[in-house]
């Protein structure tokens, strides 16, 4: 049988991860690790100055108060007899497009699973407030059953972003590339609290992106499902090559 770990940023008790973790035993034993509340834009962050705390909410159900790469860490390396044949982040209440998936939690911890060499993929839904999670969960029931069964190649895995649509309104999976997004109004916005000290919210609320066809982005405004392969190796090969040029003058002035 295979195992399954499910995880997300958005906490044990949202209802994306449940339909998720339901379908997807379908597949195989499915063990849910999340963070005990929500832990959006956490990224890749790891806790190191504190202890971690456990607890068994049902089932193969256990709630982590740390990030979603702890909650990997953690269900990988202790709860898993095993290691995972798959790993599965999400449903994320939003999407995770283009620059998102640098901040993500959700696509940290399929980063953490790709790291502990776990076959992994990270899913988002876009829109909200209301969610079509299971729409989403059918959609990824064949990409996931694809993967066990092709595997994906070394440090490479799978960043889905799902239209917030009824099943049948969904379109056809575009294998596509990040796109990029631009904020119009991207500040810091300073105001006082009632006992008059200051507090600030990070801004950037009107969002555009660049208009480029193929795209994540591009996909899912034609309600299609977005699937992009993110490599951990983020090394520019071609700029590396040109920087060796500048090794003589850099040590001359060592």
């Amino acid at each position: 049988m295979k195992t399954i770990l499910v995880s997300n940023d958005d906490g044990i008790h949202s209802p994306g991860i449940h339909a998720l973790a339901e379908i997807l035993s379908e597949l195989g034993r499915v063990y849910v690790v999340a963070p005990d509340r929500e832990r959006n834009a956490s990224g890749h962050a790891l806790t190191l100055h504190k202890p971690l705390r456990v607890e068994e909410i049902k089932k193969d159900f256990f709630s982590v108060n740390g990030t979603p790469t702890d909650c990997v860490n953690w269900g990988a390396l202790k709860l898993c007899k095993k290691k995972p044949d798959l790993l599965v982040s999400g449903i994320n209440k939003g999407g995770n497009l283009g620059d998102d998936v640098t901040y993500s939690g959700t696509v940290s911890a399929a980063f953490e699973g790709t790291l502990l060499k776990i076959q992994s993929i990270a899913v988002s839904q876009i829109g909200g407030p209301l969610y079509h999670f299971d729409a989403a969960a059918k959609v990824v029931l064949p990409l996931a059953r694809m993967v066990l069964k092709k595997g994906l190649p070394r440090d490479i895995l799978l960043n889905v972003n799902v239209p917030n649509l009824p099943f049948e309104e969904i379109g056809d999976f575009e294998m596509v590339p990040l796109g990029r997004r631009v904020y119009l109004d991207n500040d810091i916005i300073e105001k006082k609290d009632p006992r008059g000290k200051k507090y600030y919210w990070i801004g950037g609320t009107q969002i555009h992106w660049e208009k480029k066809v193929n795209t994540d982005y591009h996909a899912i405004t034609k309600n299609r499902v977005a699937v992009t392969p993110l490599h951990l190796d983020l090394t520019h090969y071609s700029f590396l090559e040109k920087m060796k040029s500048w090794k003589k003058d850099l040590n001359k002035t060592t």
